[in-house]
């Protein structure tokens, strides 16, 4: 069976090549992600160090779905990582992540240690900021994307 080429290229090699870039990316911007987020922690404090923290969060978790899955829209990954915070969050109210964040800075880090209903809606700004840049990048107006086609959806 013979695949359809374009300048000697098939698309097997053109969809890999545009996954690796996806990736790397994604990748690109979770490391800018958690720079942004030391950044925040070094030159703020109060609610606007807290709930910037909050979305950057949630932020991340979409460049690291976009990681996993390059080929996902960006709504659904901004869906994935919105939902993920949310489940985070609502864990908080069990008792469990204060546990294993006495024992592991890690934990702490992920999981946080105590329950507050204003992170559900800050976690939705950053899953709204995360989905707005990565239609942005993935738009077929973007220099150096291809345009989506019926095959890529």
């Amino acid at each position: 069976m013979h695949e359809e080429t374009v300048a000697g290229e098939s698309r097997t090699v053109r969809r890999a090549r545009t996954t690796r870039r996806a990736r790397a990316v994604a990748a690109g911007g979770a490391v800018l992600t958690v720079l942004a987020g030391l950044g925040v922690r070094a030159f703020a404090d109060g609610d606007f160090a807290k709930y910037a923290g909050d979305a950057l969060y949630t932020v991340l978790i979409c460049a690291l779905v976009a990681v996993i899955a390059p080929g996902a829209r960006p709504a659904v990954a901004a869906g994935a990582a919105l939902s993920f915070s949310w489940a985070v969050e609502l864990l908080q109210l069990t008792g469990i992540p204060a546990d294993l964040a006495g024992r592991s800075a890690v934990a702490r880090l992920v999981l946080g240690s105590t329950f507050n209903a204003p992170d559900l809606f800050w976690y939705a700004v950053g899953a709204g900021f995360a989905w707005a840049v990565a239609a942005l990048v993935t738009s077929p107006s973007s220099p150096g994307c291809a345009p989506r086609t019926s095959a890529s959806r």
